[in-house]
C-alpha cells in the first residue's frame, strides 16, 4: 500500500485531533481513512469537517468494511483492549491510546493475541517517548553514565482539573466507567517513562486519597513509594488539584544525578568518581571544603540541556512511526505490549492502598480485580467487569 488508511475510533478531543493531523497531510505515509462513533451528533460533525470521509457508528462494521488498514482508539480506557483484540483478529493494525487498559488481566488478553499474530503490527500511544528530553535522559541511564541507580523521585501534580471538568461527562472519574482517576487518566505517559527508564519497582506501598478535594469516588491524590529491590526505592507523586503544580523528575545514581524540570530542562550531574570511592578516599577536610563552598568541578561536572515541544509534534512522530512499521517493518518506537506495565504499576498502587500493605509485583490479578469490582458495584452506575 502507499498510505496506511487509518481508522479513528471516538472523535473526541484526541480523535479530532489526529483527524486533522491526517487531513492536514502532517503525517507521512498515513491519511484518514475512515470515522467512527457512536454519537449522532459526531456524524454531521464529521460530514463537515471531513467530507468524503466514511463514518460509521459500529466499529466491528468500520472494522470490516475494507476502508482502514490500521485503526486508534480515542475511546474510554475498559474499551482500549476490547478494539484492539477485534482490530488484530481481522488483521487490522491496531494503535491503542494510552492507558493500555484499566487491569492487567484484560490487557494481558490483548497482548497474547497480538504476539500470536506478529504480522499485525501493534502500538501505543506513549508519544512523551518521542519526546527527545526523555530519550536522552533512557540514554544516559542505558549507558550507565550516572551508575547504578539508588533513587527516583518524580513530582507531577500539574494535573489540575476542576470539578466542571469532572462534571462534564457521566462515564468520567468513575470505577465502571473510566476505571480510576489521575492514575489512568492524567499520569499514564509518566507512569510509562518512569518504568521505562528506571525499571519496574518489585513493590509498591502507596496513600492514595479519593475524593480528597473533589467530588468524585476516584483518585484526585497519590504518594507511592517503590522498591526496586536491590536497595533502591523511588516515590511517585501526584495529583489534580494543586493549581501550582510541579513537574520535577529526579534520578539519583552512584555515579550522578539527572534532575527533569517541567519535561522541558534537564541537568546532568557526572561525578568524576563514583560516590563510594569518595566516600572512601576523603578526609574529613575535603569533606568540609566541598560542602562549604568549594570548587563543585572537584566534585562532578554539570550539563544542562533546554528542550522545545511543539504540541502535536509527538503524536505525528508516534502516527508516522505506525505507518512505517507497517509499510516498512520499522521497529515501533512503543510497541503496544509495552502498555502493560503501565498498567500494572498503577494498578499496584490502587490495590496497596485498598488492602492498607505494601504489594508485590506482580500481584494476585483477580484479587484486584475483586477490589475493583467492590467499587464498580457500589457505584450501581456499570456492570462489573470479567
Amino acid at each position: 500500500m502507499a498510505n496506511v488508511r487509518l481508522g479513528v475510533i471516538g472523535l473526541g478531543v484526541q480523535g479530532g485531533a489526529y483527524s486533522g493531523f491526517l487531513t492536514e497531510g502532517k503525517v507521512k505515509n498515513m491519511v484518514l481513512g475512515a470515522i467512527c462513533d457512536n454519537d449522532p451528533a459526531k456524524k454531521q460533525l464529521a460530514e463537515e469537517k471531513y467530507p468524503g470521509v466514511p463514518f460509521y457508528d459500529n466499529y466491528i462494521e468500520m472494522l470490516e468494511s475494507g476502508d482502514v488498514d490500521a485503526i486508534v482508539t480515542c475511546v474510554p480506557h475498559y474499551l482500549h483492549p476490547e478494539m484492539g483484540i477485534e482490530a488484530i483478529k481481522r488483521n487490522i493494525h491496531a494503535l491503542v491510546e494510552k492507558p493500555a487498559g484499566v487491569y492487567t488481566k484484560q490487557v494481558k488478553e490483548l497482548n497474547d493475541l497480538a504476539a500470536a499474530k506478529p504480522e499485525v503490527k501493534f502500538g501505543i500511544m506513549f508519544n512523551q517517548r518521542t519526546n527527545p528530553l526523555y530519550q536522552k535522559v533512557k540514554e544516559i541511564i542505558d549507558n550507565g553514565e550516572i551508575g547504578t541507580i539508588r533513587r527516583t523521585n518524580w513530582m507531577i501534580t500539574t494535573w489540575w482539573r476542576s470539578q466542571g471538568y469532572y462534571d462534564q461527562s457521566e462515564w468520567r472519574a468513575t470505577w465502571g466507567g473510566e476505571g480510576g482517576g489521575v492514575l489512568v487518566n492524567q499520569a499514564p505517559h509518566q507512569i510509562d517513562l518512569l518504568q521505562w527508564i528506571c525499571g519496574m519497582p518489585k513493590k509498591v506501598y502507596s496513600n492514595v486519597k479519593f475524593g480528597y478535594q473533589r467530588d468524585i469516588v476516584v483518585e484526585d491524590e497519590v504518594t507511592a513509594v517503590l522498591d526496586y529491590g536491590n536497595g533502591a526505592t523511588g516515590v511517585f507523586i501526584t495529583c489534580t488539584h494543586d493549581i501550582i503544580g510541579t513537574d520535577r523528575f529526579e534520578i539519583l545514581g552512584d555515579k550522578g544525578k539527572i534532575v527533569v524540570d517541567g519535561s522541558k530542562k534537564v541537568s546532568i550531574k557526572r561525578l568524576v568518581k563514583p560516590e563510594n570511592e569518595m566516600s572512601l578516599t576523603m578526609d574529613i577536610r575535603d569533606v568540609m571544603r566541598s560542602v562549604m563552598g568549594g570548587n563543585p568541578g572537584e566534585i562532578y561536572s554539570e550539563e544542562v540541556i533546554e528542550f522545545n515541544s511543539v504540541w502535536g509534534a509527538q503524536h505525528i512522530s508516534v502516527m508516522e512511526n505506525f505507518a512505517a512499521a507497517i509499510l516498512e517493518d520499522t521497529p515501533l518506537l512503543a510497541p503496544g505490549s509495552d502498555g502493560i506495565n503501565g498498567v500494572a504499576l498503577a494498578n499496584a498502587i490502587h490495590l496497596s492502598s485498598w488492602l492498607g500493605k505494601e504489594v508485590e509485583l506482580p500481584f494476585d490479578e483477580e484479587l484486584f480485580l475483586t477490589e475493583l469490582n467492590k467499587r464498580i458495584a457500589e457505584e450501581n452506575k456499570y456492570p462489573v467487569k470479567q
